[in-house]
């Protein structure tokens, strides 16, 4: 595979990405797959899947998880809602997640990735509960050869690089999305990439806006195309080449309710990320 193959996210019956079908007409070669539903997941499922992938010309490099009852409706409510922090649903969830895993084992795609939710402080006695439901969920993966990671966003650089520090596993890496750390208002993206890019083993391409500076971090920034918004494409791309990633450009666009204007905006991305790739790469 080329260096920086052009992605996007894709969705079969979950989540906010596009259809296998939208990869196709655009000729993106690689897609970052969000998990379908627990009925679709079995091995036939996945068998079938991996027909469809085929006759698109798709590879998957990551299967993302994601729950019932999450929801982005605004920032307290993420923090209510997502992934295996909240404590009522983390023993359900972390079962979840490793049939996730077997799914990507399926499809033959050795990279999970997630919102773990928002990281607890360290002094939290949430924080252990998070911490060892991650822990079991890493020695499973690794039993496999899998690895897994974590999207940023919703904790600062210097609290996620703490979690996967404590974790005290070799399998825990990150999935670095800039415009979530602009949209969270958790730090600038750039600054962020140059602190955890040793972890970084995959990559969105997504761009934001920011919120008012007297409510950032407590109203959302706001989720642009790629190009327009405050992240600095060209910056970005070579940020990544200065780190020596040389993995997927993964497009998000989450507008799955304007599926003609994300369908025209990823097709944009795809245009610019072509242009600056060339000119970074040389």
């Amino acid at each position: 595979m080329e260096k920086w193959p052009i992605g996007v996210f894709s969705s079969v019956d979950a989540g906010l990405g596009v259809r296998l079908d939208v990869a196709k007409e655009l000729g993106i070669p690689t897609v970052q797959l969000h998990a379908p539903h627990p009925g679709n997941r079995s091995e036939n499922a996945a068998q079938r899947f991996l027909k469809d992938a085929e006759q698109a010309g798709v590879t998957v490099t990551c299967v993302f998880g994601g729950f019932e009852g999450e929801s982005y409706a605004d920032i307290p409510t993420t923090a209510r809602t997502i992934g295996l922090v909240p404590e009522e649903t983390r023993a359900s969830r972390l079962a979840e997640m490793k049939e996730i895993a077997a799914f990507a084992r399926h499809i033959g795609c050795d990279a999970i990735g997630m919102h773990i939710g928002f990281v607890p402080e360290d002094t939290s006695p949430s924080y252990e509960g998070v911490l060892s439901a991650t822990r079991e969920l890493l020695d499973e993966l690794a039993g496999y050869g899998q690895r897994l990671h974590l999207e940023t966003g919703q904790e600062t650089a210097s609290h996620l690089l703490k979690f996967i520090s404590d974790s005290g596993r070799t399998n825990l890496f990150i999935n670095f999305d800039p415009a979530n750390m602009i949209l969270y208002g958790t730090g600038e993206p750039i600054a962020a990439l140059k602190q955890v890019g040793h972890l970084v083993r995959s990559v969105h391409c997504k761009d934001a806006t920011w919120a008012a500076e007297d409510v950032r971090g407590k109203e959302w920034g706001r989720e642009v195309a790629l190009g327009d918004g405050d992240v600095g494409m060209a910056t970005y791309l070579q940020t990544l080449k200065d780190l020596n990633y040389d993995g997927p450009l993964t497009i998000e666009r989450e507008i799955p309710q304007d599926p003609v204007r994300q369908k025209a905006d990823i097709g944009q991305a795809v245009q610019l990320l072509t242009r600056l790739r060339e000119q970074v790469l040389g």
